[in-house]
Formats: C-alpha cells, sequence, structure tokens
C-alpha cells in the first residue's frame, strides 16, 4: 500500500504514488538505506545509525548506533522466515545478525575481508547471496555459515543483485558501468551478458516473482522491464520509461493539441514527453555521423555521437510523409533532420556543399526554422550565411544574400505562415526582411543592440526579440516597425514563448524569474522567482500549459494558466514589485500544502460587478431577450398565421394532465373543494378574480414602489402581458386608478432610465389597447402628458449622444481609408 523514499535526512511514505501520507523526521545525516519490515520500516543513515521507525504512529521503535570504525553498515536485508531478525553488511566485510525485537546481536559473520556493497535473499531458505566491492558474488548459508558458490564479475563491484523464481535457476548481477551478467546456479558458470542495458551504473533490480521479468534502473533517468524468451537466455527490452540522463537544454510543443513536448538534451537525445500520460513518451535517440557504425560499437565506444541540440524547429504537416524535424548541434556546421512517426534520426544531414569533404572547426549552425507547410529548412550560421534546404529530398535550394546574409553570427532565423518573407537577425544588430521565393532583400532594421535570439509569432505576424543588454522589443512584421520595448530582466534572457493568442509574451531569465508581459497594454502582468534559473520555454497551442526546463534539473515542468479556470484580475505589476519565491512543482504532503499564496490573490482579485445604472444621464438596457417584447404590437398577427386551418380534433382517450397556471414559471392548480351541492349558476366573483400584476400595482398607488409589478411583468411571456395589460380597463375588471399606476411605473422606469426597451415596448401596447379610454378621462390624459415630454427629452439626449458617436466613427474610417 506505501512506497518509501528517502530525501536528505527524511523519510517520506507515499500512497497512490502521489500522496505523501507520512514522514519520518529524526536522522541527523542523509538516509542512504531502506528496509520495509512488516508494520515497521527500517532506516540507516551515512554517520552509521539505524532507526527502526513504526509506520502508522511515525515514531522510532528503535535506534541503534554503530561504531564507524569497526562495522559501518553498507546494506540490509531481512532474510525469510527469520522472525524480528535483519542481516547488516559492513564496509569492513563482516556481517551481523540482528534480532530487532529484543535489540540483541545474535550472531557475526567473519566475511571476506571485503566491502559489502548488497545483500539478496536467495530462493531458497537460509541461503543469501553477498555482493562485494572486488566484484565477486557469494551465495552463502547463514544457518550453517557455510559459503555455497563463488562468482566474480570484472567490471568492478556488485551494484545490485536478484534471483528468478519462475523455475530457472539464474541469478541477475548489475555493474557500475551499466552492464548486466546472468548466472546459472545449477552449472554455476556465466550464462550471458546483457552490455549497456543502462548507459550509467545499475541502480536496483528485481524478477517479478514468478514470471521471466527483470525491473532495472539506473542514473540515466531510465527503468526498463526486460523479458527473458528467447534463445540463450539473454533478455530484450519489453517496455521502459525514460527521461533525459542530463539536463534538457530546448524544449517546444510539437503539434497543435497541446499534448507532445519535443525536448533535446545534453545527453545529445531528442525525446518526446506526452502531457497526457507517460506511455506515449518516446525517445527519438541520438544524434549519430553513422548510425549503422554507432550501433556496433556501443554507447561507451561511440566516437560518431553527434554534440547536444542546442536548437531545433518541428512542423507537423507532412510528418508521416518525410522528416519533420531539424536540428543544430554544439559547435557543428551539419544539421540533421528527425522523423517523429518513426522515432528515429532521419535520412539527411543539412550543410553546404563546400564543406561536405571537409568540416570545420570555427563555423557553427546558429539557428534554425521549419516552414509551416513543413517542406523547407532554413539554416543560418555563425558565419551570417542563410541557406535553405528541401525537408524531402535535403537538396540545397539557395541562400540569402550574396555571399552571407549578415555580416555578424546569426542570432535567429524565421518564416511567416505564408512563406512569403523570412526574418533573419545577425549579431551586428540588424534584422533584415527577404521575400522566400525570390531572396531578394526586401528591409533593414537597424537594432539598438546585438539580438539574442527571436521568436515570431506565425498567426499574429509579431516578432519578439531579445536583446543581449537583456531587454525584449517587439516587432510587428506588417508595419516592421518596433511596437513594444520591454526593460526589467536583469540576467541573459534564455528563451522566450508566445500565448495561443499572441497577448502574452513570456520570457525567463538567469535572473532566476519567469515574467509574463500583456502586449496590448504594454505591461508587466506577472512575474514570479524559481530556484533554479529556466533554461527554456513553451506555451501550449490550447494555453492550458506552460512547459520549462532549468538549469542542472532532468525534468520538465507544467505550469498551470490559472486564467483558464479561475477569474484573474491582470492588473499591471508596480514598479516596485518583488516576485516571490515559488516552488516548482512536485510530490507535497497533503496537509503541509500553503494556500496562503492564493488567498491573497483570491482577496486582491475581487470580482467586477457592474452597476444597475452606469450614469445618471445613460439609458440602460433590460437583459430580456428580444422575443420577450418586440412582438408585442404585432401578437394579434402572430395569432393570426399561427392559426391551424382545421379546427384541433379531440382524442379519444384523453391523456389525463394535472392543470397547470399559464406562464412561463409552471405552477400547478390548487385542487378545489368539492361541495355536496352542485350548482349549473356560473360564479362571477370567479370570472373576476383579480391578478398577481393587478394587485402589486393597486399596493403601488399608496407605496409608490414599482419594482414588484415590474418584475412579474419581466418573467410573463408576450401573450400573458397582452393578457394583463387588456385587464386593466374597467370593461375587462380593471379600473381608472389601476391604469394611471401602470402609467406610473412607466414614468418611473424613464426616471431611472433602465429596462427603457421594454418601457417603450409595455407602454406602446397599453396605448393601442386603451386609447379610446385614455383620451376620455383627464387625469389619464395628463399622465400621458407627463410621459410624452419625458420620452422626447431622454430621445432628444440620446440622439445627440448617437450622432456624436457617428461623426467620430466616419472621420476614423476616412482616416483610414
Amino acid at each position: 500500500m506505501l512506497i518509501f523514499a528517502s530525501y536528505d535526512n527524511i523519510l517520506h511514505a507515499f500512497a497512490r504514488n502521489k500522496e505523501v501520507v507520512h514522514t519520518y523526521e529524526g536522522h541527523k545525516a542523509r538516509i542512504h538505506l531502506l528496509q520495509p519490515f512488516g508494520d515497521h520500516v527500517i532506516s540507516v543513515d551515512v554517520d552509521n545509525v539505524l532507526i527502526v521507525w513504526d509506520i502508522q504512529s511515525e515514531e522510532e521503535y528503535l535506534q541503534v548506533d554503530f561504531d564507524k570504525a569497526t562495522f559501518a553498515v553498507s546494506a540490509v536485508l531481512h532474510p525469510s522466515t527469520y522472525l524480528n531478525k535483519i542481516l547488516l553488511g559492513s564496509e569492513q566485510g563482516s556481517l551481523q545478525l540482528w534480532n530487532i525485537r529484543s535489540n540483541k546481536l545474535l550472531y557475526s559473520f567473519p566475511g571476506w575481508h571485503l566491502a559489502v556493497t548488497t545483500l539478496e535473499q536467495a530462493p531458497a531458505v537460509d541461503v543469501v547471496a553477498v555482493g562485494l566491492v572486488s566484484g565477486h558474488i557469494i551465495v552463502h548459508n547463514i544457518k550453517f555459515d557455510e559459503t555455497l558458490m563463488k562468482f566474480q564479475q570484472d567490471w568492478g563491484p556488485i551494484t545490485a543483485i536478484s534471483f528468478r523464481t519462475d523455475g530457472h535457476p539464474v541469478m541477475a548481477a548489475g555493474s557500475p558501468i551499466g552492464h548486466i551478467a546472468l548466472w546459472d546456479l545449477e552449472e554455476k558458470k556465466l550464462m550471458c551478458q546483457m552490455q549497456d542495458a543502462h548507459s550509467t551504473a545499475i541502480a536496483g533490480m528485481s524478477f517479478v516473482p514468478g514470471e521471466p521479468l527483470l525491473i532495472t534502473n539506473g542514473a540515466d533517468n531510465a527503468i526498463r522491464v526486460w523479458i527473458f524468451d528467447g534463445p540463450g537466455g539473454t533478455g530484450r527490452v519489453l517496455r521502459s520509461r525514460m527521461g533525459h540522463s542530463a539536463p534538457p537544454t530546448k524544449i517546444r510543443y510539437h503539434g497543435q493539441n497541446g499534448e507532445q513536448i519535443l525536448s533535446a538534451g545534453q545527453d545529445g537525445t531528442l525525446q518526446s514527453f506526452s502531457t497526457v500520460h507517460e506511455k506515449f513518451n518516446k525517445s527519438l535517440g541520438r544524434g549519430s555521423i553513422n548510425k549503422k557504425k554507432s550501433k556496433k560499437k556501443g554507447l561507451k565506444l561511440d566516437t560518431m555521437a553527434l554534440p547536444p541540440i542546442t536548437v531545433f524547429a518541428s512542423e507537423v504537416a507532412h510528418q508521416s510523409d518525410w522528416d519533420s524535424i531539424v536540428a543544430c548541434h554544439q559547435g557543428y556546421i551539419t544539421c540533421t533532420t528527425w522523423n517523429y512517426q518513426k522515432t528515429s534520426m532521419g535520412a539527411h544531414k543539412l550543410r553546404p556543399e563546400e564543406f561536405s569533404k571537409h568540416k570545420p572547426i570555427d563555423i557553427y549552425a546558429t539557428a534554425v526554422d521549419i516552414t509551416s507547410c513543413g517542406n523547407f529548412a532554413v539554416i543560418g550560421l555563425s558565419t551570417g550565411r542563410v541557406d535553405v534546404y528541401n525537408m524531402q529530398s535535403g537538396i540545397h535550394r539557395g541562400r540569402y544574400g550574396k555571399e552571407r546574409a549578415h555580416e555578424g553570427a546569426i542570432r535567429g532565423v524565421a518564416v511567416d505562415g505564408l512563406n512569403q518573407l523570412i526574418i533573419t537577425a545577425g549579431s551586428e544588430g540588424l534584422i533584415k526582411f527577404w521575400k522566400f521565393k525570390t531572396k531578394d532583400l526586401v528591409y533593414t532594421t537597424e537594432l539598438s543592440s546585438s539580438p539574442n535570439g527571436i521568436l515570431l509569432h506565425r498567426d499574429s505576424g509579431i516578432l519578439g526579440i531579445a536583446f543581449d543588454d537583456f531587454s525584449i522589443s517587439v516587432l510587428d512584421i506588417e508595419t516592421r516597425k518596433t511596437v513594444r520595448t520591454f526593460s526589467g530582466h536583469h540576467g541573459r534572457i534564455n528563451d522566450m514563448t508566445f500565448s495561443p493568442d499572441g497577448r502574452w509574451l513570456i520570457t525567463s531569465s538567469m535572473d532566476c524569474t519567469i515574467k509574463t508581459w500583456d502586449l496590448p497594454s504594454g505591461c508587466l502582468i506577472d512575474c514570479f522567482l524559481v530556484d533554479s534559473a529556466a533554461v527554456s520555454l513553451a506555451m501550449s497551442p490550447t494555453g492550458d500549459f506552460l512547459a520549462s526546463t532549468h538549469v542542472d534539473d532532468l525534468g520538465i515542468y507544467l505550469w498551470s494558466n490559472r486564467s483558464l479556470y479561475s477569474l484573474v484580475s491582470l492588473r499591471p505589476l508596480p514598479a516596485d514589485y518583488e516576485p516571490s519565491m515559488v516552488t516548482r512543482p512536485s510530490t507535497c504532503p497533503v496537509q503541509d500544502v500553503d494556500v496562503a499564496g492564493d488567498e491573497e490573490t483570491c482577496d486582491e482579485m475581487v470580482e467586477y460587478v457592474s452597476p444597475e445604472q452606469l450614469g445618471e444621464q445613460l439609458v440602460t438596457l433590460s437583459s430580456l431577450p428580444e422575443s420577450r417584447w418586440k412582438n408585442l404590437l404585432s401578437l394579434d398577427v402572430i395569432k393570426k398565421k399561427n392559426k391551424p386551418r382545421e379546427p384541433p380534433k379531440v382524442p379519444k382517450s384523453a391523456p389525463f394532465f394535472i392543470p397547470t397556471v399559464p406562464g412561463l414559471i409552471p405552477r400547478y392548480i390548487a385542487p378545489e373543494e368539492e361541495s355536496d351541492t352542485q350548482s349549473k349558476v356560473v360564479n362571477l366573483g370567479v370570472l373576476a378574480q383579480k391578478s398577481d400584476f393587478y394587485i402589486h400595482l393597486e399596493e403601488a398607488l399608496s407605496t409608490n414602489e414599482y419594482t414588484a409589478p415590474l418584475n412579474l411583468l419581466k418573467s410573463l411571456g408576450p401573450s400573458n402581458i397582452e393578457i394583463e395589460l387588456r385587464g386593466l380597463a374597467p370593461e375587462g375588471g380593471g379600473s381608472m386608478e389601476v391604469m394611471l399606476s401602470f402609467l406610473r411605473m412607466i414614468g418611473m422606469m424613464l426616471n431611472k432610465k433602465y429596462n427603457f426597451d421594454l418601457a417603450q415596448a409595455y407602454l406602446a401596447l397599453f396605448l393601442k389597447l386603451h386609447l379610446k379610454i385614455l383620451s376620455s378621462e383627464p387625469n389619464l390624459l395628463e399622465e400621458i402628458s407627463r410621459l410624452s415630454t419625458q420620452l422626447e427629452e431622454t430621445w432628444i439626449y440620446l440622439q445627440t449622444l448617437f450622432n456624436q458617436s457617428l461623426c467620430v466613427l466616419t472621420y476614423m474610417k476616412s482616416a483610414l481609408l
């Protein structure tokens, strides 16, 4: 249920591979040995202190201090069937058997006068394999203190041992140089070797119980599962998980779905990491001058390996047809192509023809880009030369400039989305625009400083330029003018990335900050410190993650874009803003998660609520859909059009329906009480029943509060609104007072200048329905004349504002044209 892992002098217990459920603190030095032991776990530190912990209570059960001079603990093992007992190996060569329940030393084994590096239980009871620093493996019976067999490896100390338990008497042993030896225990001889199983020392190995599977891992950041199903007893890789064995130098998202990140590392490999699941990760391998010769020589003796990749570009278009990735190598003139589909190095090596036989030491490729169609690669050299190559055939298709494009080294190349323009940046401080097909120079811009690198956002035509003086400029490639300049970094700018919509430019620097610049406002909107400078950045094409790699770190870190799922106020940061240190994403104890920072940001980012009325003179419309008020004057026409040609036929057996009150909000009619005497006389009181709207209008005559009747009217549909307004007249069961109250409600809406569209619609319908009554009643006529004046004043003011806006808009259009 638990996985134990130590970091420095602290021991953690993980559940479900991600949640820290227990922390054991008590060691004064770094822990280097662990041994789970039933309800307890045993840990040994480099100061030779052994502590037995109770797993659940996190308390020390026992602590034993050993003298380093006589017995420095170097290996721990719990022998099978030995209750409460552990076997300890030492750097002095002797072994000790302890009962940790009674804290007694049961037996001391004299050993072989060589340091013990590892101990492993054999499938047979009482038998233990002891690995020594000399490369010897001793299979020993600890019950009788007798040596059963002895083996020797020539690759240095034994780092790990494991036994097969599926019926084959085989023992595997690991070495510091990455080789694995398989020994036949029946014939007591070497069965076979698995060379270069890992590029570094084998750190651990374990046969799966009852199966021909061996799991190994090493310091090369790889874990591999080997299956033994072939002739000769040797194993082949069944599956593996691996990262870079040296820190990544450049990362970029591949494709538009935001699920693959291409990463080049100092170990010379190019790898693809999936943001969905590790099973989709794949390695494209190491760059090599001659792939066949490299395979024959092996990893250790490979003189054909290419230097690490410094810059690369990829494109998904035509990736199933030919190579889709082109890469520059450190201090190397030849650029290599890579095939993402085949997960291997490509067929072509791109370099100028005059250097095909000899490779100069002082000339090397510095920048590369690939067109959006995937057909051409553009490569810039340290001499200032820029060449174009065909990705399908690898043929040289021309160069820019007579001899070279720039006087200084090329610091960046970029091709626009339509293959019309190519932009090059030189170390002499010039940005040049060239026609892609004709290779003609179109425009030259002089920069304030020498550029460090450029990045083009193809969709919006925005070019980001990082300078050697730690500033950043943003250039519009349409107008060819600098539109934004940012300064604030205090170290070399390592990398830049644009958000998918081109609104943000995110930069990382050697001052350990990662800054987000908002291009429309020209302000810094986010800045945070990391404990190790970010070497490379890449923003997901879907905008959900920012990926980063850091100095002396093997991992790629994903940062979530909080603006996608929570309210984030993107206000400019003040000039004296001090960025806070942000810990990189990792596994941490659940109870110790620091939420203070999130609370502070939530307090700062108060949601803006629009007021009901924007200004004293401005008019506010309602938020109701047009269908609720726009057709009020045309209801009779609509009803006439919707009238069926034939009268509806009554079904033979009508289903039962619970009667409801008509309206937008369905409500059931209360059941009527059954009366014993059924009268045939119609009760006129039921027909003259007052509606809720009618009652609210009557109450508003005395209180002068018209909010309730207005809200009720807003909740009704067009037909119900007409019924309610018809019922206000005396012949519909209403009265003059209620009609006056309705007109005052309209007057209140015009006074407050809100729901302006509803006031017009309701008043128009009211006048259409009751024009004859209104003209004969002096009280109502007086109220209507007052409303007419209000409407005219409001409309004249609005019309003036409309005219002003239209004039300004017409002027702006003519100026642009």
